[in-house]
């Protein structure tokens, strides 16, 4: 498809898809679709980004205006309303030249002089990189002669300067005048009925059904939700499900121009808008559209005279992807991300160094790994042990396992078999306590850490990546240790053995959790303990305070000039030093860790300025150890009291210095892989600098959108696929608007779990118990560590909690998040650090408010909430 720069008008049926970025997404969808057979399209034309270029041309005042925008705060509201406003008046006024209207308003002769049209705007697809910023998308109906198409058309032009469009661009540094819009102008409907039709199911994701919507008269009455619709599904040709909506009034066409409300007559309120042949013909309407674009539509629809006019078709951008498989047959997968505690979208680069790190295949999806179970649910013996293992990790991934094997057909009933066959999990024989054989573990982890940091400087090129490859081996040898597995596996048996037998015999709920505080060799508590030794340096001097707060990025560089700085600067460089290899998100290795962007530590680093006392440490570690103590005394007190209490005692004993000597373990593996993980990237990135300085690559972050596998072929080839890297770039800003489910089928159905109790307060939300006790406080719902403004007391509400969290964890009173399990890292810190916790409260960060009073009830699982702050 090819015009010159004085093109301003095109008829639909010049246009196809690739014309997106000179007329829009919407009118480059309407000239594809009036290529389809079958599909009957109202005629139309578009209004090109040619002639909003030519008529801002003229404005210098506008210009003057989007330099000032440019310069707002994304967080200022006011100034950014006020601005757009000024902006939107400035070009709804704007004077068309006479050459360019007569072009905007000929094509009307061909559709009628006085026949009405809708004039819609149509956003190009570069000023809409994401579905977060769609919306843009004014329609005006029923529009009569070429003055009022000129106005509207201006109108369409201002949309582009909302309020939301312009935050938008603000918070991704788009240019404002870089942006453009086109329009669209289509011979208007008047329809008995309308509405939309989606051919995947908008809210399950499920491919395999069709969603029809309808509502009387205008369709716009449904899609500004002034009308409850009728809705239908259909799956394989029938309908499996309707709803009929009671329809008080319909949008018509007003005589005068624009829309009017028409009251429905009380009898016909509740008559379904479609008769069920007319259903099923929209939905192989829909399949057919579908199968033109090569994926799953919106479509809007209008109904006149029973023929079906379609006026528009999108993707849907909010379903989650469907992991590739090798077969037609039925999949379910489980998601990787919630049981990592890191449910963002990682880089491709993320995603096969964690596949060369872990010896499980995994699928991949939206920029997150799945892990296919259907062999596993195959069987009944491994069906069981999944089914057990789900629910008591995490209860909502369980739950929704359980709601798939449910469906009749979906999967064949499991085997049968009277030989056991191999363990789902490695088989593991306790060990008793032994503090010699964790420190040995973590010598030879660093040792070997050590060693590849030592080498991997000696290699270059595509040697480098030969060399990573091979260290994977060691990386692999070291996080699946048959020692180390058997170290936690002791640990975690011994936390089970305490909880099972001391509600039995004592009554005492989760009796382990206090058990596991203060406890030797957790890496992760002793880093959060250890930031609050570096606040203790910065206390003391107000100046390196005053600095910290207004520091940028560079926020080590100017830190010795400042009065006290040296000492503040040699304290933060130690703490990087010990753990600069961490981050929020860190099992993907693209991420900026700490010691690349210390700045990241600023909030939290003053927040422990802030609001904890100095010296607090140590005395946090110590009042934990003595919390343990008195708890193991108690406990063996109570169970020397009972029958056989001597022989029941010795017995707890044993298992609970099992616990304290060998969960703090837990945490290491981990950290041992993030700590390769940083070597592994500075030695990438120095070749990405390599590769840019060659001009094969356009920045060192488009390594990041590359597979390990492929970069090895562009550093040995010299060679790079710029177009593969731009689209992964655009891949991923969609990525990280969608959210992963638990539980995903191969027809798309991202499967939702739920809690399914009966002993919850009235209005409380249900979550899974993982650190006893029960605390009331301000709610802080963060979404971003580096946004946390926590004060001493407060309750973290977040998405989920990964190592990086946890220096938040010395201030905090108590944690709730979306997503989490028993042996996660979250749960894991909070009973060591003693705070009430419940973690997987779906859409907690939603329905806590930030500021609200909340109770936190950590042993039963739940959270209550109380009202304002």
């Amino acid at each position: 498809m090819s015009f010159s720069h004085d093109t301003y008008v095109l008829d639909f049926e010049e246009i196809d898809a690739s014309g997106g970025a000179v007329v829009g997404g919407k009118a480059a969808n309407l000239g594809e679709l009036s290529r389809v057979g079958g599909v009957d399209v109202p005629p139309g034309y578009a209004v090109t980004t040619h002639a909003y270029r030519r008529v801002l041309a003229r404005a210098a005042a506008l210009d003057a205006l989007f330099d000032r925008l440019t310069h707002l705060d994304p967080a200022d509201r006011d100034a950014i309303a006020a601005l757009s406003a000024e902006a939107r008046a400035g070009i709804e006024a704007l004077p068309i030249p006479d050459d360019v209207a007569a072009a905007l308003t000929g094509p009307l002769g061909r559709l009628g002089a006085d026949t009405p049209v809708a004039v819609r705007s149509s956003a190009t697809a570069e000023d809409l990189p994401t579905a977060s910023f769609a919306g843009q998308q004014d329609t005006y109906l029923n529009v009569v002669g070429p003055a009022e198409v000129l106005r509207r058309i201006r109108s369409c032009w201002a949309s582009l300067f909302t309020e939301r469009a312009v935050t938008y661009r603000l918070r991704a540094g788009i240019d404002h005048r870089r942006v453009q819009m086109a329009v669209v102008v289509q011979q208007m409907v008047v329809p008995q009925a309308a509405g939309v039709l989606f051919t995947a199911d908008p809210v399950t994701s499920d491919r395999t059904a069709v969603t029809v919507e309808a509502v009387p008269g205008l369709g716009e009455a449904l899609v500004s939700g002034l009308v409850n619709a009728d809705v239908w599904t259909v799956r394989d040709g029938e309908i499996v499900d309707s709803a009929v909506a009671t329809k008080k009034f319909a949008l018509v066409a007003s005589p005068d121009g624009g829309v009017r409300p028409q009251e429905i007559e009380p009898a016909r309120q509740d008559v379904p808008t479609l008769t069920d042949a007319q259903v099923l013909r929209l939905a192989q309407l829909g399949r057919r559209i579908e199968a033109h674009f090569g994926r799953p539509q919106d479509v809007e629809w209008c109904l006149a005279d029973d023929d079906v006019r379609v006026v528009q078709s999108r993707p849907i951008t909010t379903l989650f992807p469907i992991p590739p498989a090798a077969d037609e047959g039925n999949h379910v997968y489980v998601s990787v991300g919630h049981q990592q505690m890191m449910t963002d979208a990682m880089t491709p680069l993320g995603l096969s160094v964690w596949q060369l790190t872990t010896p499980r295949p995994m699928a991949e999806a939206g920029g997150r790994l799945f892990v296919d179970v259907t062999g596993h649910l195959g069987a009944q013996a491994t069906r069981d042990w999944l089914l057990d293992t789900m629910t008591t990790s995490d209860p909502l991934m369980g739950d929704a396992l359980r709601t798939v094997l449910a469906r009749e057909g979906f999967l064949a009933p499991p085997t049968v078999s009277d030989s056991p066959g191999p363990p789902p999990v490695a088989a593991f024989d306790p060990i008793d306590a032994d503090p010699a054989l964790v420190e040995e573990l973590i010598a030879e982890s660093r040792a070997s850490l050590a060693t590849v940091a030592a080498e991997i400087g000696r290699h270059h090129g595509a040697d480098l990546f030969d060399f990573v490859l091979d260290d994977f081996q060691e990386l692999r040898r070291l996080l699946f240790d048959r020692r180390g597995h058997q170290v936690f596996m002791t640990a975690m048996d011994a936390a089970q053995w305490i909880n099972d037998r001391m509600r039995e015999w004592l009554g005492e709920v989760n009796a382990s959790d206090v058990l596991t505080r203060s406890v030797p060799h957790n890496v992760t508590s002793e880093m959060g303990l250890a930031l609050l030794d570096v606040a203790d340096v910065i206390r003391p001097h107000p100046e390196v305070v005053a600095y910290l707060r207004g520091a940028g990025e560079d926020v080590l560089d100017g830190l010795p000039a400042v009065a006290g700085g040296q000492p503040a600067h040699d304290a933060i460089r130690g703490f990087l030093d010990a753990y600069g290899m961490r981050c929020v998100g860190e099992i993907d290795i693209s991420r900026p860790r700490w010691s690349e962007r210390p700045a990241l530590l600023v909030p939290v680093l003053l927040g422990n300025v802030d609001n904890v006392e100095p010296g607090a440490g140590g005395r946090l570690f110590e009042q934990g150890r003595r919390d343990a103590a008195a708890a193991e005394r108690d406990l063996l007190d109570r169970v020397r009291a009972l029958p056989g209490g001597e022989e029941r005692a010795a017995e707890t004993k044993r298992m609970i210095d099992r616990l304290r000597t060998f969960i703090g373990y837990r945490e290491y593996p981990k950290f041992g892989m993030v700590c390769r993980y940083l070597v592994y990237k500075r030695a990438i990135l120095a070749e990405a600098d390599r590769l840019v300085r060659d001009g094969v690559l356009a920045d060192r972050e488009d390594a990041f959108h590359l597979r390990f596998q492929e970069l090895h072929e562009v550093v040995r080839t010299g060679h790079a696929d710029a177009d593969l890297i731009r689209r992964r770039r655009a891949d991923q800003a969609v990525f990280r608007t969608l959210t992963p489910p638990r539980v995903l089928t191969s027809d798309g159905e991202a499967v939702t779990g739920a809690y399914r109790r009966e002993d919850l307060p009235a209005g409380a939300l249900p979550g899974l118990a993982v650190s006893a006790g029960t605390v009331e406080g301000r709610a802080r719902v963060v979404l971003d560590m580096a946004d946390a403004d926590l004060d001493a007391g407060d309750i973290l509400v977040t998405a989920y909690t990964d190592p990086s969290w946890s220096p938040l964890f010395v201030t905090i009173a108590g944690l709730v998040t979306e997503v989490g399990g028993l042996m996660t890292h979250g749960a894991v810190v909070a009973r060591e650090y003693g705070l009430p916790a419940v973690v997987g409260v779906e859409n907690g960060t939603r329905l806590i408010r930030d500021g609200q009073r909340i109770r936190v009830d950590g042993t039963n699982g739940h959270v209550e909430l109380l009202g304002d702050a």
